[in-house]
C-alpha cells in the first residue's frame, strides 16, 4: 500500500472555484494560529473500505429511509407546496464543487445562500422545516451524494463557495479528504461554534488525522446519540 503524503504550511492554499457563485460577507473570524507540521497521508485501505460501508449502509439506510422522505415531501408540499427537495452548490474534495441535496425546511422565497439557523426561531424556516431539522431527516437525500461518492456518512460538512473563499490559507487543509453528513464538529459543537470558523476547521483537522473505521463507527454512534436528543439540531 503506497501512502500519499501532504506536508504543509501556513503558505500553501488550496484553489477553489468559487466564480459562479457571487461574493457575500462573511463576518471577520477571531484570529486563530494555523496549526504547524501538518501532514496527511492517505490510506488506501482504510479508503476503500470506507467506500464499501458508504455504498453498503446507503443499500441499508434507504430501505427505511424513503418512506420517511416520502412522508416528509407530503408535509412539505401542504405547508409550502413545491420544491420538495433543496439543491445547493458546495465545496467538496480538492475543491470541486458539486450539488447537494436536502429536504425543503425554508419557505421559498428564502433558499438562498445563507448561513444556517442558529435558533429554533429563525423566520426563515417553516413549521414543517423546524422538525425536519431538529430530527435530521431533512439531510436524508444525502444518501444520493454519498452513493454517487460526492460524500461519505462521516467527514468534513461540506460548505457554501461564497463561504470558502474567504478562509484562510490553512482552512482548506480539510478540503483533502471526502466531505460527509456527520463528523467531529456536528458531534461537539453543531450549536456553538459556526461552521465557518477556524475553531471548527480544528476539529475537521483532528478528524482527518484520526480517521479510521473505528473512529468513523464512533462518530456515528454518537450521532444517533444526538438524532434522539435532538441536542444542537436547529
Amino acid at each position: 500500500m503506497r501512502d500519499v503524503t501532504y506536508r504543509t504550511s501556513t503558505a500553501d492554499r488550496l484553489t477553489v472555484p468559487v466564480a459562479e457563485v457571487a461574493a457575500k460577507s462573511v463576518p471577520a473570524p477571531r484570529q486563530i494560529a494555523a496549526p504547524t507540521g501538518f501532514v496527511f497521508r492517505e490510506n488506501r485501505l482504510y479508503a476503500r473500505t470506507r467506500r464499501v460501508l458508504d455504498v453498503v449502509g446507503v443499500a441499508l439506510v434507504s430501505a427505511a429511509a424513503v418512506p420517511i422522505m416520502l412522508v416528509a415531501a407530503l408535509a412539505i408540499l401542504i405547508e409550502d407546496g413545491r420544491p420538495i427537495f433543496f439543491r445547493q452548490r458546495r465545496v467538496g474534495r480538492f475543491g470541486r464543487l458539486f450539488t447537494i441535496y436536502k429536504l425543503r425546511t425554508m419557505r421559498k422565497e428564502k433558499c438562498a445562500d445563507g448561513f444556517s439557523p442558529t435558533s429554533g426561531r429563525d423566520p426563515r424556516v417553516t413549521r414543517v422545516g423546524y422538525w425536519l431539522r431538529k430530527s435530521s431527516i431533512d439531510e436524508l437525500p444525502q444518501l444520493l451524494n454519498i452513493a454517487r461518492g460526492e460524500m461519505a456518512f462521516v467527514g468534513p460538512r461540506p460548505e457554501m463557495p461564497f463561504i470558502v473563499r474567504q478562509y484562510e490559507s490553512w482552512q482548506h487543509l480539510r478540503h483533502l479528504v471526502t466531505p460527509g453528513i456527520t463528523g467531529f464538529w456536528q458531534t461537539t459543537c453543531r450549536s456553538t461554534v459556526p461552521l465557518h470558523l477556524p475553531e471548527a476547521t480544528l476539529l475537521d483537522l483532528e478528524y482527518i488525522s484520526a480517521a479510521s473505521n473505528i473512529t468513523d463507527a464512533l462518530v456515528i454512534v454518537k450521532t444517533f446519540r444526538q438524532i434522539v436528543s435532538t441536542e444542537g439540531a436547529y
